[in-house]
């Protein structure tokens, strides 16, 4: 099933997704959970999002990337694997590194959904006020 080619490898995240994405020398074909990139994203925007580190290292056409993810949704998942391939392209070459970290691929976004507190209907959000 899976063939012993030597890959690169980074693991993204971003919110509650995770992304194993691993890069090989190939002809630019994007594999994400064994479906095409055009058939798993609907909207453009997230495909570009995709493509960014591909694009700022001018590697776009030159590797095959084949991807694992999970958990989160669309958008958080897209996060995920720019953060992957970013990292799986610095073990590539160490000379991508100043174009990846000025465009802020390498950093791993941070915010997070808060979490529900007692006393309160969700993480913020109180019980209505009743005067009566």
């Amino acid at each position: 099933m899976y063939d012993t080619k030597p890959y690169f490898y980074g693991t993204g995240r971003r919110k509650s997704s995770v992304a194993r994405v691993r890069i090989l020398p190939g002809t630019g074909a994007i594999t994400i959970n064994g479906r095409d990139i055009d058939d798993y994203f609907g909207l453009e925007t997230l495909k570009l999002i995709v493509r960014q580190p591909l694009v700022a290292t001018e590697t776009l056409g030159k590797f095959d990337l084949i991807v694992r993810v999970a958990g989160g949704g669309v958008s958080g998942q897209a996060g995920a694997i720019r953060h992957g391939l970013s990292r799986a392209l610095l073990q590539v070459s160490g000379e991508y590194r100043p174009v990846l970290k000025a465009a802020g691929f390498l950093t791993r976004d941070p915010r997070m959904k808060e979490r529900k507190k007692y006393g309160l209907k969700a993480a913020r959000r109180a019980p209505q006020f009743s005067k009566r």
